[in-house]
């Protein structure tokens, strides 16, 4: 390379040389008002060759500064981005091995040399969280929403936190944010639907509703969403009802009936509207309807609480001998009629009808029926055996419920089951087979 610049050096001053023989003239030349000089032509191009290589060798000195400059730096952002990804392998392998304060540490350390390291703030804000410094983990986790305002996991990790803090209403605002940059987020939709069931906005959960079943792709998922979606539209028939909106609550429950007939809380809750409406005969004669449609032992209890408010039992006495008279072998029916019985204090027939139940030991509230019904009537002794064949006494007079979907034990009735959340679970736990009889 050496000899070949030197060759090349040679050329050019005896090609120079050469040109300075050929062109002797003299070139004038003007620098300034007052200033003039005649050069040889070939001085010209030398001085203008000067300064052209002059111009490039400034050009690449700059060049190669900057170059040598941002090399620098770029090596720089290697070893701390080397250093980062170490320590945060290490800190992750603390995190893992459940080396809490380890952890905690060494993600500490990697803030102070990046402190805007994204998943290092989301990692310490979980630390928190995992041990209910839930403000603590608020601050990182808003932190790294900073950092990164469209980072699905920062914005659910801000949801998290903010349920925690018992705040829905500001957790909805950050899942509306995921789902405005990603219409489709099932996992959003569905903490959405969650944070509005919390805040019963059952109006804009059936919207929800009916954009969730829209995803759905399976015959099987969308049948699964749209009984969640009858089940929405009662709890908005119910909210409204018990804000003495009964026009709203009455629509409410015709759109679930349009879908499910069989919706037994529909049912009674449009004879509710009925009722407070003070149109007592209609929602009695509309329960009726239902009772017969369905044999829901559900709606005929309510019945029999509107009838004797009423006053009116000879008409409940009839439906339940109408109801035997079709079926007279059905134990629960007589069971039912026994209660009613001891309800109006028409104790002999009672006795009579209880008497009549075959294999008795399997419905433990006859013993406590028969057990009232002999203290009334001053047999303490028979009352004794009757109270010694169940456990509970002081379910004597009210039969309790469970949900058929998980055994939930309640004395009192719902629409839905308060532990797995589904809708007209509730069924009367005749048999005390329920499997949580904790109440």
């Amino acid at each position: 390379m050496g000899k070949f610049l030197t060759v090349l050096i040679l050329m050019l001053v005896v090609a120079l040389g050469y040109f300075s023989v050929l062109n002797r003239d003299q070139v004038v030349i003007a620098i300034a008002e007052g200033h003039i000089y005649e050069i040889p032509k070939v001085a010209l191009v030398l001085i203008s060759s000067a300064i052209g290589a002059f111009l490039m060798l400034l050009v690449f000195i700059v060049r190669d500064t900057r170059r040598f400059v941002v090399n620098l730096q770029d090596q720089k952002r290697t070893k701390k981005v080397d250093k980062i990804k170490t320590l945060y392998e290490k800190a992750l392998d603390a995190y893992f091995a459940e080396r809490w304060d380890d952890a905690q540490a060494i993600f500490e350390q990697i803030l102070n040399i990046d402190p805007d390291h994204i998943n290092t703030l989301l990692k310490l804000g979980d630390l928190a969280f995992n041990d209910s410094g839930y403000k603590t983990a608020l601050e990182y986790y808003t932190r790294a929403n900073t950092v990164d305002t469209d980072k699905p996991e920062t914005l659910f990790a801000l949801v998290k936190v903010k349920e925690a803090l018992s705040a829905p209403v500001d957790a909805l605002v950050y899942v509306d944010e995921i789902l405005e940059n990603d219409e489709d987020n099932i996992r959003a939709l569905y903490t959405k639907r969650e944070l509005l069931e919390s805040l019963e906005k059952w109006d804009e959960l059936i919207y929800l509703q009916k954009n969730i079943i829209k995803k759905k792709h399976s015959d099987s998922e969308r049948r699964e969403e749209q009984t969640k979606l009858i089940g929405y539209r009662y709890e908005y028939g119910r909210y409204s009802l018990e804000n003495g909106e009964l026009e709203k609550a009455q629509k409410a429950f015709r759109e679930v009936l349009k879908d499910n007939n069989d919706f037994i809380p529909a049912h009674l809750g449009l004879a509710e509207v009925m009722f407070r409406e003070e149109n007592t005969e209609d929602a009695i004669g509309y329960l009726e309807n239902i009772y017969g449609q369905t044999g829901s032992l559900i709606v005929l209890a309510r019945l029999e609480d509107l009838l004797i408010n009423t006053a009116e039992p000879s008409r409940l006495i009839r439906i339940y001998t109408n109801s035997l008279s079709k079926d007279p072998d059905n134990n629960t029916l007589k069971l039912f009629m026994g209660k009613l019985y001891h309800r109006l204090e028409m104790l002999d027939d009672a006795i009579e009808i209880l008497g009549d139940i075959d294999s008795a030991s399997s419905y433990p509230e006859i013993s406590k029926l028969l057990g009232n019904i002999y203290l009334k009537r001053n047999q303490p002794e028979k009352a004794a055996l009757e109270f010694k064949k169940v456990i509970d006494m002081k379910k004597a007079f009210r039969i309790p419920y469970c949900c058929n979907n998980c055994g939930f034990f309640s004395i009192d009735w719902s629409g839905r089951c308060p532990a797995c959340k589904e809708w007209d679970t509730f069924r009367f736990d005749i048999f005390a087979s329920c499997k949580f009889q904790t109440v």
